[in-house]
């Protein structure tokens, strides 16, 4: 029994040397040309052809000239920006991540979930500037509006592609007369039903005092609220409508400080800042168009 109990120890002690010495498991190395767990990757052709380059964070901008960032694998495209040079890309993050077709997170996206090894959208093929990886566990922008997986998301920041004008929030569909919700805590400051232009759209504002921000949404069929009422995030704040508008759908719009109505800049100057940073900040990730 005596020399049972030692070669169990023997052996237990062996394990434990192997484990102590054994190499650890190799994190994900960006820009080294293999797609790797934990890394989003951006092919030169469709079908994930050509050169790739393997990225482990958010980039703003992929840059241009010198100092841009560039395809680094072997395969037609190695050596050239990546910047709107884009066609098809491999999410091995652990969460969705969101492709911008304009710097510093604004335009019109393109969302791939996690795992998803896809070509881009049609609009954003060789027609991107760089991409967001979401928060694992935030809920998706257009899920915070209607609390359904069904709602998308039609025209983000500054996102209209068919048109000279600029955007100055969020457009978001699912169906006329769905429930819309609050995005965050706050305070009404404008509830309006109207159905021409400008300011004359159906508003409702509101007011959330700690970020200093006005949230306002357009177009809806606001319920029967009162200025001063203090709302909850997640609350039922009306119906989806179409007033002013050329189809159904919520336009979310963020301003800063105090205000009860939405922004009209000309075409070439927004006055909103771009808010991709503030919601992922609140819990909802940049997905899906």
């Amino acid at each position: 029994m005596m020399k049972k109990i030692a070669l169990l120890g023997a052996a237990a002690a062996l394990a434990a040397a192997t484990l102590a010495t054994a190499p650890a498991a190799q994190a994900a190395t960006a820009k080294n040309g293999v797609c790797e767990t934990g890394e989003f990757c951006l092919y030169y052709n469709s079908d994930h052809g050509g050169s790739l380059v393997d990225l482990a964070n958010s980039q703003k901008d992929y840059g241009t000239g010198a100092g841009c960032i560039e395809f680094v694998s072997t395969g037609s495209g190695k050596g050239q920006c990546i910047k709107n040079n884009v066609a098809s890309v491999w999410n091995r993050e652990s969460t969705v991540v969101t492709v911008f077709y304009k710097s510093n997170w604004s335009g019109a996206i393109d969302s791939i979930a996690a795992g998803d090894k896809v070509n881009l959208r049609p609009e954003l093929k060789n027609e991107n500037a760089g991409h967001v990886v979401g928060v694992a566990g935030n809920d998706t922008f257009e899920y915070g509006v209607y609390h359904t997986g069904s709602a998308r998301v039609t025209a983000w920041f500054d996102g209209y592609l068919q048109t000279s004008g600029r955007h100055e929030g969020i457009d978001v569909a699912h169906q006329s007369g769905a429930d819309v919700h609050s995005m965050l805590n706050g305070t009404v400051t404008r509830v309006s039903e109207g159905g021409g232009t400008g300011n004359d759209l159906s508003t409702l504002a509101i007011y959330n005092a700690g970020f200093d921000k006005t949230v306002i949404y357009l177009h809806l069929n606001p319920l029967s609220l009162s200025v001063g009422q203090s709302i909850s995030r997640g609350q039922k704040i009306g119906t989806e409508a179409s007033r002013g508008a050329g189809s159904s759908h919520t336009h979310v719009e963020v301003r800063n400080g105090r205000q009860t109505a939405a922004n009209y800049s000309s075409d070439s100057t927004l006055v909103n800042d771009i808010p991709t940073q503030f919601w992922m900040d609140r819990g909802y990730n940049a997905c899906c168009q």
